[in-house]
């Protein structure tokens, strides 16, 4: 295809505005708090809010994406966010802030459920493992600017100036799709759409991430209680089911395409809460503004840009699999040493951390998601898109599940203030405990994902 770089740009380019609003969002939680004053839970739930129908709906618009066009299922999520966003620059208080978060969740799984479709439909196979590393590293690009751009706009045009540059990216993404990407893409699929796997399967998964975040309350227990065998009931469903929203037999029978997406399902539940709570470590336990603060959480994401791109040219040529259970155990390391951090942790010390937490992150994502990819027929890239996004949105929910899980043991719905630091810091350290062992069964399972 002549213009298929051109489809790449616009493509990174949609697929950068969610991490460059997530990470931005972040470093403006603190004043978010004070000016709609939120408590410590609520703060978490801005994260939170948004990752729920993210994590839930990716996989049912895949599907879609495989019946009607993925093109199409993109432009309308672009779409949903950029005005959800741009009402976000407009609220009075939490609850509609929450609200609003959530309709960005949705526009952002029609989002993630079609890009990596495209992109393995539009490039060779030779140079896919080229391809993701580029479109990964433009995500990490994003991770990048996030704390640094987000903190700037917050120190000095205030919290709602960051939903309102990511609105502006969101125009323009929707511009570039409508004038660049002539083409759609799509399978020939028989069958109904699968209603009742989509319901099943929704309901059960809202169940379970609702039910984790609300541990350890009677109703976080009965929610996830019920999540479990609804799950098992979906599963049951579509492997009967003619035309299945998700062919749940190729996930039993492909080994490969099994455990490496159990494997990024690990990561992510492992590394995503890090960047929030150092956050508030920063902002809260150190004193230092969102600008500062930002610039310190930089570390991160530019060592995961500049891996990922290495990483994904490596993943074409030699073993994908060693590539990305060597960067899992790099975030082990990470993790344990971040299980020290105390009140009077130096700056350089925690700068160091991040950096080699990226280093692990940008060696295990290319090569994964590569192997995730090259595992599945053609007609299936929209599902195998699908459940990779699902995967990182699922653990990412899952990870800040745990965090809220432990804020709300150790700190309660009270308001983070001077009183409550010490709490605050025996939380962080609970969870990067169950975080690292988390890691260290995700080095595991990467391990002998090709095992016979």
């Amino acid at each position: 295809m002549k213009n298929k770089y051109s489809i790449l740009a616009v493509l990174c380019l949609s697929g950068a505005t969610v991490p460059f609003s997530g990470n931005s969002i972040n470093l403006a939680l603190k004043d978010i708090s004070t000016d709609l004053g939120m408590n410590a839970v609520a703060i978490s739930w801005i994260v939170t809010a948004m990752m729920l129908p993210s994590a839930v709906l990716q996989i049912p618009f895949g599907k879609a994406g495989d019946i009607i066009g993925h093109k199409k299922i993109l432009l309308i999520g672009i779409a949903l966010f950029t005005a959800a966003s741009t009402a976000c620059v407009f609220v009075t208080d939490g609850t509609t802030l929450l609200v609003l978060r959530f309709v960005q969740g949705v526009g952002t799984a029609m989002m993630f459920g079609t890009t990596m479709a495209i992109i393995m439909n539009v490039f060779p196979r030779e140079e896919r493992g080229k391809v993701i590393g580029i479109n990964t590293a433009v995500v990490y690009l994003a991770l990048a600017a996030g704390p640094v751009v987000g903190g700037m706009l917050t120190h000095y045009f205030g919290w709602r100036s960051i939903f309102a540059i990511t609105a502006l990216m969101g125009v323009i993404s929707i511009a570039g799709i409508v004038l660049l990407l002539k083409s759609e893409w799509k399978e020939k699929q028989t069958g109904k759409f699968d209603m009742l796997g989509m319901g099943v399967y929704s309901g059960a998964l809202v169940s379970i991430l609702w039910g984790v975040s609300m541990l350890p309350s009677f109703e976080g227990i009965v929610l996830t209680v019920i999540g479990l065998p609804a799950l098992l009931l979906f599963v049951f469903i579509e492997k009967r089911h003619s035309a299945p929203m998700f062919d749940v037999r190729m996930f039993f029978s492909n080994r490969v395409f099994r455990m490496s997406s159990f494997a990024a399902l690990i990561n992510y539940s492992a590394t995503y809460a890090i960047g929030f709570l150092v956050s508030l470590y920063l902002q809260y336990i150190k004193g230092l503004d969102p600008q500062q603060a930002g610039w310190i959480l930089l570390s991160q994401p530019v060592a995961m840009m500049s891996l990922s791109l290495l990483a994904g040219r490596l993943s074409d040529s030699i073993d994908a699999t060693k590539l990305a259970t060597l960067g899992m155990a790099v975030i082990v390391v990470s993790l344990c040493i971040l299980l020290t951090i105390s009140a009077s942790t130096p700056v350089w010390l925690l700068i160091t951390v991040l950096l080699v937490l990226g280093c692990g992150f940008g060696l295990f994502s290319s090569p994964n998601t590569n192997v995730i990819m090259s595992s599945v027929e053609k007609r299936h890239l929209g599902m195998a898109s699908a459940t990779t996004g699902t995967m990182r949105q699922v653990g990412q929910a899952f990870s800040m599940g745990i965090t809220m899980m432990m804020l709300s043991l150790f700190v309660g719905k009270m308001q983070i203030t001077v009183e409550v630091y010490p709490l605050l810091m025996r939380c962080m350290r609970v969870t990067f405990l169950i975080l690292t062992v988390l890691c260290c069964a995700g080095v595991y399972l990467s391990s002998v994902r090709k095992r016979p």
